[in-house]
């Protein structure tokens, strides 16, 4: 399986952007899906995760009320809509997938994740 990541930018302070992360290769059937960030000289933390079927989203405090992960399986397709930017938003977003439910990527974190996107770069200017 591969992940691509896109729709990183450069963007003012409360704008807004949308990333993309499409899956190939094959299907990933019951695979919780999740985006993770990493800003420079700091380690890739969570952002948001959501389940297979979609119903079950969760959220780092720090992007909670303004990011909305969402999927569409049909288009092997992960989202995040991300409003109201702020500059410490600014990292390199990963997608990554995960043969297991949701909650352990909430709670495991990087830990265990199967696949990972490359990436793309979302610079958030004050």
């Amino acid at each position: 399986v591969q992940l691509q990541a896109s729709g990183g930018g450069l963007v003012q302070a409360g704008g807004s952007l949308r990333l993309s992360c499409a899956a190939s290769g094959r299907t990933l059937d019951r695979h919780a899906m999740a985006w993770f960030r990493q800003a420079p000289g700091k380690e890739r933390e969570f952002v948001s995760a959501i389940s297979w079927g979609g119903d079950s989203t969760y959220y780092a405090d720090s992007v909670k009320g303004r990011f909305t992960i969402s999927r569409d399986n049909a288009k092997n397709t992960m989202y995040l809509q991300m409003n109201s930017l702020k500059p410490e938003d600014t990292a390199v977003y990963y997608c990554a997938a995960k043969n297991s439910r949701v909650e352990t990527i909430v709670r495991w974190g990087r830990v265990g994740i199967d696949y990972w996107g490359k990436g793309t770069l979302v610079t958030v200017s004050s």
